[in-house]
């Protein structure tokens, strides 16, 4: 597949230790003996009559087109007869453990900076007409320095034209849309921000704000006791969708955020951010870029804007990552 060239050989990596597995992948820190360098391996077993399944080349050509500063970088991919690794960047933690181990809510201004780059990452993509489609902590790498990498494109799609329909098993529950859940397959890139809203709250509260237990419905009903029960007047359209079953859904008085989430009062503009992106209509949530320029950033260096796609938002002076106030001391 490479020639000559020295990528896409095996002998090339050496694994040290696995670091996650999933159910089609398994995940190592390895050594590239090309660049000197840690990188992670994400090994991804072969079926015999199946071949390369078919997340992992989905993944494989969407992440060789998407170069940015906050999407992880694809090195390598090699290919055996029993399985497939893509070589990545190797990121030393994400946004579920950080949260973990600052168990009490992130420091405001690091939140401010979590934020701008998965927003960042995520304008980018939309651009390209490609949705994440898993947006979860567990999906947001940190980097040391406090960079955030979007990260596990395995249910990306490339959105080329709006009227496709797709599998509303997508998204992880408690980061799921609500049209999504109502099962609704015809979405935008408005799915990828329900997300953003949800993990903006986490990580200013410390706390999952829709932690659905058992099903589609104990789901919709965390939700909806927040934003309230939808209606044809507020929802053109969503009583047509084919989950909402009234008699399994209790009625809700909408309420703000604010009275649910106080913590999102001793963030200036915290509530309005919140509340631009936890829209139940899909159509009214705030797009990413859109979010980029929202007041709640206004203390960000505005040259932050203007960035080259493949610079990191700690090359501007004076952005840093502050050292969190709570540790995971439970």
């Amino acid at each position: 597949m490479y020639g000559d060239s020295p990528f896409g050989k095996s002998e090339a990596y050496i694994k040290l230790e696995q670091l996650g597995e999933g159910s089609y992948a398994t995940v190592y820190k390895g050594f590239s003996n090309l660049q000197n360098q840690v990188v992670a391996l994400k090994e991804i077993r072969l079926q015999e009559e199946e071949g390369a399944p078919f997340t992992a080349i989905r993944e494989a050509s969407l992440l060789k087109e998407l170069k940015h500063a906050n999407i992880v970088t694809l090195h390598d991919i090699v290919h055996t007869k029993e399985t497939l690794t893509f070589v990545f960047e190797y990121v030393h933690t994400d946004l579920s453990q950080y949260l973990e181990r600052h168990s009490g809510g992130l420091d405001f201004r690091n939140v401010r900076l979590f934020l701008f780059q998965l927003l960042r990452g995520l304008s980018y993509c939309h651009k390209r007409l490609v949705l994440h489609r898993d947006v979860k902590p567990q999906n947001l790498l940190i980097s040391e320095i406090g960079e955030l990498k979007l990260a596990d494109f395995g249910l990306a799609r490339a959105k080329s034209v709006p009227s496709h329909t797709y599998s509303h098993e997508v998204v992880t529950l408690w980061y799921r849309p609500p049209d999504v859940l109502l099962g609704s397959t015809e979405y935008s890139t408005s799915l990828d921000m329900w997300g953003v809203g949800c993990i903006f709250v986490e990580m200013i509260t410390g706390m999952a704000i829709f932690p659905g237990v058992r099903d589609t419905y104990d789901q919709l009903d965390k939700i909806f006791k927040v934003l309230g029960t939808p209606t044809e007047d507020d929802w053109a359209g969503c009583t047509r969708l084919p989950g909402y079953k009234p008699h399994k859904l209790a009625n809700y008085k909408t309420r703000r955020l604010g009275l649910c989430w106080p913590r999102l009062h001793d963030v200036q503009y915290g509530e309005a951010m919140a509340t631009g992106l936890l829209q139940l209509n899909p159509d009214n949530r705030l797009g990413a870029e859109d979010a980029m320029h929202h007041r709640y950033f206004q203390e960000l260096p505005k040259k932050l804007l203007e960035l080259p796609e493949d610079a990191s938002i700690f090359s501007v002076e004076g952005v840093h990552l502050y050292p969190e106030q709570y540790s995971g001391i439970k």
